[in-house]
């Protein structure tokens, strides 16, 4: 799974068919959680994770350090159900499950992000890396999913990944720079989150990449592409995008 939201117990149980019939109530079929970077809705649902199985989480140097020293995480998780840390791999694919036959396991890579620590970690250091993608491969069709779901600027790294992708899933956090401060007057603008905007960026960008499937994730409420007869919708869907909705499938 990638990134555990603080409703992660809802999504599991909306999918039964996840669950082996000889599970025991409270174990998870989630084995383990990639997350991209240390924001509370992104890591929240690991608590709820903690009456299952040990649990892998991947993670990078300062996410970990800032989950660790600021929420308690590891303490928490290895008092319950027990932590293995996993350090993701930026230059190189690398096996996603290390138990898994190397011919039916999907390989993984993470793309560095520009980032800062979250505002609940005011303390944190800003060295490191803060926020990440990741780059999935198939090792039997050799297609690829990126899944971004945080961008705060797109760099060198991002944009190669995101034109050697067959399907990728973007941060769709919102449509313009202001568009909190328009609701909330005094609230940070997009950047200052940690997003680039699809009006302003990703639009353009993810309408001139080869990938069969563009998605747009990590939609806020106040994001007018939510609504069907927007003119921002209209937009997004001209451009050859879609708007992700929970229990979206798709084949890579």
């Amino acid at each position: 799974m990638i990134n555990a939201s603080p409703e992660l117990s809802a999504q599991v149980n909306a999918f039964p068919e996840l669950h082996p019939k000889t599970d025991p109530p409270r174990n998870s079929p989630i084995r383990g959680v990639l997350i991209t970077n240390s924001d509370l809705d992104h890591v929240l649902g690991l608590f709820s994770l903690r009456e299952g199985n040990r649990l892998s989480v991947c993670a990078t140097t300062a996410v970990r350090a800032t989950l660790t020293k600021s929420l308690g995480m590891e303490t928490v998780l290895s008092s319950f159900c027990g932590l293995s840390w996993r350090e993701p791999p930026i230059r190189n694919f690398e096996p996603l499950d290390l138990d898994s036959p190397v011919e039916t396991n999907l390989r993984f890579r993470a793309i560095e992000l520009p980032g800062a620590p979250p505002r609940f970690s005011p303390g944190a250091s800003l060295e490191g890396v803060h926020s990440v993608a990741y780059l999935f491969e198939s090792p039997r069709t050799n297609r690829r999913l990126l899944v971004a779901p945080d961008v705060g600027a797109v760099n060198p790294a991002l944009r190669m990944a995101l034109e050697s992708a067959d399907a990728v899933l973007f941060d769709g956090t919102f449509w313009s720079k202001d568009e909190l401060r328009s609701i909330r007057p005094g609230a940070p603008e997009a950047n200052e989150m940690g997003h680039v905007t699809i009006k302003d960026c990703s639009l353009d960008l993810l309408a001139g990449i080869r990938a069969r499937w563009k998605i747009y994730i990590h939609i806020n409420n106040t994001n007018p592409i939510l609504m069907k007869d927007s003119a921002q919708r209209k937009a997004v869907e001209a451009a050859g995008l879609t708007v992700g909705w929970d229990g979206l499938e798709f084949e890579v």
